[in-house]
């Protein structure tokens, strides 16, 4: 039994919620999102709350119900709250900085790295070490992320690279003689 399921999503104040059928539009101020629910759960509406519950006993309904809420919780926090992943540079001469639309990186390559931000994404860089990804989609704040960070991974050595701000790189010794 789904025990992220059993919860209902709580709508704050100031986010609008939409359902027709299996769709749902969720419409706040970080913006507009929707998601279609699979046809293995049955979603209802009280008041200010959402509930999620599966359609029937099967293995798939019950593992598309606890996904279902999730998501949907997903959306209900992106358009009233937003998402927001920190990145860290560690490395001597490696910084960051957003410029326009462009997130210009220079990671030790021969060349500047010029990563273009995309729609719904907002990119900070408060100091030239630390990049700020914020958005109303989880899914593609996360994918933006792990797309900067694969540009130079950090390393075991000098944990040299780009590091998610929560991440832990764990140091090897290195040659003895």
């Amino acid at each position: 039994m789904s025990r992220i399921g059993k919860h209902p999503v709580t709508i704050p104040s100031g986010v609008d919620v939409q359902m027709s059928g299996s769709d749902i539009t969720v419409k706040g101020s970080k913006g507009v999102m929707s998601m279609t629910f699979v046809d293995d759960v049955i979603v209802d509406r009280e008041d200010d709350k959402i509930w999620v519950k599966p359609r029937t006993k099967s293995n798939r309904s019950r593992q598309m119900w606890g996904m279902q809420r999730t998501l949907l919780n997903n959306l209900v926090q992106g358009v009233s709250g937003g998402f927001t992943r920190t990145l860290e540079i560690v490395g001597v001469g490696y910084r960051a900085a957003a410029q326009g639309r462009t997130l210009k990186l220079n990671l030790g390559f021969s060349h500047d790295v010029d990563f273009p931000i995309p729609e719904g994404i907002e990119i900070k860089t408060p100091s030239p070490t630390v990049i700020e990804i914020s958005g109303a989609d989880k899914q593609q704040v996360g994918q933006v992320a792990a797309v900067i960070r694969s540009y130079r991974k950090p390393e075991p050595y000098k944990g040299k690279g780009v590091k998610y701000s929560d991440e832990f790189v764990f140091r090897k010794e290195g040659k003895k003689k």
